[in-house]
């Protein structure tokens, strides 16, 4: 049996090159946002159709099944008294995250790129770590807590970076309440935060300060051309 014959499926490209091999393997319409919806941990298969409103649930399981074939992602049942099947990136899969912020600081430079279209909670969090900047941050120690909706976040800088952990906002310095639209628009569009509030559209509890000095630490790259 060839070479060829014997690592070529029916849609790969048929190319040695690394990267076209990626797209072998995520290049399907909705995998790439099926992966970074589990980069901050598992979901059940309902949790990700609510979070990938575009999806049909079709789509999510063929997307599911593939992903698990190639080895990026795991099913499992949590325990008792939970008992739900849930799907979580493999150790492999988690190491895609660089992968997720280079092409979104590439891609955030289009003029094309329309910030007001919607945003998961995952996709918020996920842009914190790619986009700050690391002089904003130095000597900077803080925890911040998001709730969004059902998901609760703790955010987390020090020692020049930023990790971000879902489940709890417990031992915050500073707790916004909010969609992922209403406070990206505070991070990335400019809008005030006391805007946000007198729209209820954003909830802030703790440091206000902090608050303030928070939602300039991540700003993004200039536009091409710019």
């Amino acid at each position: 049996m060839s070479l060829e014959k014997a690592t070529k499926s029916p849609r790969s490209y048929g190319d040695a090159c690394g990267a076209a091999h990626a797209l072998d393997l995520v290049g399907e319409r909705w995998a790439l946002l099926v992966m970074r919806e589990l980069l901050l941990g598992p979901k059940r298969f309902s949790d990700l159709r609510a979070d990938l409103p575009g999806i049909s649930a079709n789509v999510l399981t063929q997307r599911l099944e593939g992903l698990e074939a190639a080895g990026v992602l795991v099913k499992r049942k949590l325990p008792p008294p939970a008992s739900t099947q849930v799907y979580e990136l493999t150790p492999w899969g988690y190491e895609s995250e660089p992968i997720f912020q280079v092409l979104g600081r590439w891609a955030v430079r289009s003029p094309t790129h329309d910030p007001t279209m919607p945003l998961s909670a995952v996709s918020l969090m996920t842009s914190f770590r790619t986009m700050v900047d690391p002089s904003r941050i130095e000597g900077m120690g803080a925890r911040v807590g998001f709730r969004l909706g059902r998901e609760a976040y703790l955010l987390t800088i020090g020692g020049g970076a930023v990790e971000v952990e879902r489940g709890s906002v417990t031992g915050a310095d500073l707790v916004f309440t909010g969609t992922a639209p209403a406070i990206a628009g505070a991070v990335y569009g400019g809008v005030p935060i006391a805007a946000l509030e007198a729209q209820g559209a954003l909830k802030v509890e703790g440091d206000r300060a902090l608050a303030e000095r928070f939602v300039n630490l991540f700003p993004l790259p200039p536009k091409i051309g710019a």
